[in-house]
């Protein structure tokens, strides 16, 4: 314990060391500026350039920091009583500030998407593409979009990149503390893919690094001037990863790493296409010379298609609550219904924005959607039953169950009954005999990744009891 507090009290020194030195080179850089007695645009340049540095340079070690003392930490209590409980707080942080820039992220991108749909043509400015009135917050607000950019550039420019670099950082470091640091309970199912954890891990990694290939080699092709072939066959694309990654992984799993690739397709885009874009036009306006509106609207498409994506990420974000959808018998069917009825939804709001005619998405979108409710639904299981008495179904729950929910579990991960579900008593038990039917009999998604080992025949008796009533001898 002494070692890991010496190690927390040097990576918050240093941390705070690179906050004070960049504060001090900042304000260096503003002394020398204002000792001159005109600060040309070069000299202001140069200041922006190297306060940008000095901020990459902080951000930079302080990630490096505390990923660090993370892996130190985890490593050190891996084996004792605390290592539970670490794990926990770990997934409570990390998921915490993953939602946190993701809110901003897609917020920013449902409200830019919003108003490059809304602008209003403005003939008295031929140099605009539109403009738009809004009133928000008690004001009233005024956007201007140049169709490329503004003769002269103007000082101040805000840069939404941020948001997105860390809704991804976040989400793999959420990777990692959920699904790598215990791969043989929450990643691997052996009955798939019987590998070792960290084999499993870096395959799974390594797919994200793949798919984003494929996706960005696909976005340099004339098939990106295709909006509609170009959607099919990213879709198809993404719907051959869940098959492949059902295939190998637990279906929880596979769920979420959709999720994750679809993810590095977003902050990709922002890092090598958006950014990239942004920064030529800045360039060209500050050298007052001729930019090919191409880069702009290349960057703009791969806004677009950013804004697409979100509704799918954001159920894969939430899938691993609905057993129904990934316990599946087919589960990245499941999900490539759900992601077109999501994206179809996402049409019809941009289409309504642009006040164009959308009568057919809506309806056909909430029929994919109810098709795959009808498509989920269970189906009768097992035969006739023998009676069951509540005896030998709280002797399999003892054994197969309460090592994570109780109230004091005794799982190597869970210190805290996960979701709050408990089955301390006979009332829990039976107050909870629809969830109980539903996960451990239908889905089989319960034990998570049968970690306890549940044998069909203990599921058929618990499926006896519910059915015979959930009665309490």
């Amino acid at each position: 314990m002494n070692l890991i507090l010496l190690i927390f009290a040097i990576t918050v020194l240093l941390i705070l060391g690179l906050l004070t030195m960049a504060s001090h080179l900042t304000i260096k850089i503003n002394k020398d500026l204002e000792g001159e007695e005109k600060v040309d645009e070069e000299g202001q340049e140069l200041f922006e350039n190297k306060k940008s540095l000095s901020s990459t340079g902080v951000y930079a070690g302080i990630v490096i920091s505390l990923v660090t003392l993370v892996f130190i930490v985890y490593y050190y209590f891996k084996d004792t009583m605390y290592a539970g409980h670490l794990h926990e707080y770990m997934n409570i942080v990390v998921r915490w500030m993953h939602i946190t820039f993701g809110i901003a992220w897609i917020g920013t991108s449902f409200f830019f998407v919003f108003m490059e749909n809304s602008l209003h043509k403005n003939i008295k400015k031929p140099e605009l593409k539109g403009d738009l009135w809004m009133l928000h917050g008690g004001g009233f607000w005024f956007v201007e979009k140049y169709k490329v950019a503004p003769a002269v550039m103007p000082k101040g420019v805000h840069w939404f990149k941020y948001e997105a670099y860390f809704t991804w950082l976040t989400g793999f470091a959420l990777l990692f503390v959920v699904y790598y640091f215990n791969a043989e309970g929450m990643l691997i199912d052996t009955q798939k893919w019987d590998v070792p954890g960290w084999v499993g891990s870096l395959a799974a990694a390594g797919s994200l690094v793949l798919g984003y290939a494929i996706y960005h080699f696909l976005s340099l092709t004339p098939l990106l001037k295709k909006p509609l072939l170009f959607g099919i066959t990213m879709f198809l694309i993404i719907v051959g990863f869940a098959y492949g990654y059902s295939t190998i992984f637990n279906d929880r799993a596979a769920y979420i790493h959709v999720g994750a690739l679809i993810g590095t397709f977003m902050a990709g885009n922002v890092f090598f296409a958006i950014i990239p874009a942004q920064k030529a036009m800045v360039q060209a306006t500050k050298d007052g010379t001729d930019l090919d509106p191409a880069i702009g609207n290349f960057a703009g498409l791969r806004s677009y298609h950013n804004n697409y994506f979100t509704l799918p990420v954001l159920f894969i974000m939430i899938s691993n609550h609905f057993p129904s959808t990934f316990g599946h018998e087919h589960p990245w069917l499941v999900l490539a219904l759900l992601s077109i009825a999501s994206g179809g939804v996402k049409h019809y709001l941009n289409l309504k924005e642009k006040n164009q005619e959308a009568v057919w998405v809506m309806p056909i979108s909430i029929l994919v959607l109810v098709s795959t409710v009808f498509i989920t639904a269970p189906v009768p299981v097992g035969g006739k039953c023998e009676e069951i008495s509540f005896t030998e179904v709280y002797n399999i729950f003892q054994e197969r169950c309460v090592s994570c929910h109780s109230s004091s579990p005794t799982d190597d991960v869970y210190t805290a009954p996960p979701n709050g579900v408990v089955y301390d008593t006979p009332q829990d038990m039976v107050k909870l005999s629809d969830k109980i039917m539903q996960r451990v009999v239908i889905t089989k998604t319960m034990p998570q990744n049968n970690k306890t080992g549940i044998t069909p025949e203990e599921r058929d008796a618990i499926r006896c009891w519910i059915e015979q009533g959930s009665t309490v001898d």
